[in-house]
């Protein structure tokens, strides 16, 4: 983001400037933060350990978690240290950083979101072939074409971000280095960067949720066809952790990411983007573990296991 003017840093103006609210908001963030990265360490480590956890579905998670972690250490870290000490003052540097990897990790999700339920949809509609299909390198390809499909989506808009003159104003009316706060307070001519951001956005969730929707409308076809209810409920509930998931996280992300020039709805995007970056990361672990006998399983045998080594 150049600069030609005497300003050299951002200054983050927050959720709020009520005293008892930010302590609300700081143990609230805090405890949310440290279960997130808890639960998917947790999930990193069983997939990692148990000999039961090596399927593609949990080499899907196991990045999923990463992602999860890396998510949510970008920005809510940054803005716990603002409350506590008080210091909301960022570096250009330091904001273009938090923007990229933000954006990188947060749209990286949805294409792995896609991917797994590509990976479902092998599972339930191709079980005879799902070991053969899904095999460990088709697995890598796909975690890398994730990866990089994003950061191709993500470059052509970032570039026009760093590119954005600024003159007077330099407080940032959200909690994080967001586009939209800082389009806002922009004095250069943002409506193509306006443009390219929208475009980018519909392409992500367009093409994400198709390839969603598509998989899940082949698996409801295929389930619809088993003959027993049993049979029906056992495919069910192996997809409905990553149904609850998809849900929650398209739910949230989309108000978010497809108006960024909405100057009167950027309260409710930074209450929702609390969600994104907070709650939904620590309820994901939690979503799987509970939902999933397997994991259940593995935590169990990790736990006893490391009893065992304690006494010992």
């Amino acid at each position: 983001m150049r600069n030609h003017t005497s300003i050299t840093r951002f200054i983050l103006l927050g959720l709020t400037d009520d005293p008892q609210l930010q302590i609300l908001i700081f143990f609230f963030l805090l405890i949310t933060y440290t279960l997130s990265v808890t639960g998917n360490l947790a999930i990193i480590i069983l997939t990692l350990v148990d000999s039961h956890l090596k399927t593609a579905m949990y080499f899907f998670l196991q990045n999923f978690s990463f992602l999860e972690i890396s998510f949510t250490s970008a920005c809510i870290p940054r803005f716990l240290y603002s409350i506590s000490t008080g210091d909301r003052a960022i570096t250009y540097n330091a904001c273009a950083c938090q923007l990229f990897f933000t954006d990188l990790f947060g749209v990286t999700e949805f294409f792995l979101l896609a991917a797994m339920s590509y990976d479902r949809y092998v599972a339930i509609c191709k079980p005879l072939h799902y070991v053969t299909i899904m095999n460990h390198r088709v697995c890598r390809r796909l975690i890398f074409c994730c990866w990089m499909t994003a950061l191709l989506i993500i470059f052509p808009p970032f570039s026009l971000v760093l590119g954005l003159e600024f003159c007077d104003s330099n407080a940032i009316d959200h909690f994080s280095c967001d586009a939209n706060p800082i389009v806002k307070i922009s004095c250069s001519d943002t409506w193509l960067l306006e443009q390219m951001v929208i475009a980018c956005s519909v392409l992500i969730f367009i093409m994400t949720l198709i390839c969603v929707v598509l998989s899940y409308v082949c698996i409801i076809r295929t389930i619809l066809r088993f003959p027993s209810v049993q049979q029906r409920t056992k495919a069910f509930s192996t997809c409905s952790s990553h149904i609850i998931v998809v849900s929650i996280t398209y739910g949230s992300c989309i108000f978010v990411y497809t108006k960024p020039s909405a100057k009167d709805e950027m309260a409710s995007n930074k209450r929702v983007s609390i969600l994104t970056t907070s709650i939904s990361p620590m309820l994901n672990p939690f979503i799987y573990t509970l939902r999933n006998k397997q994991v259940k399983q593995a935590f169990n045998d990790l736990v006893k296991r490391m009893m065992l080594l304690s006494k010992n």
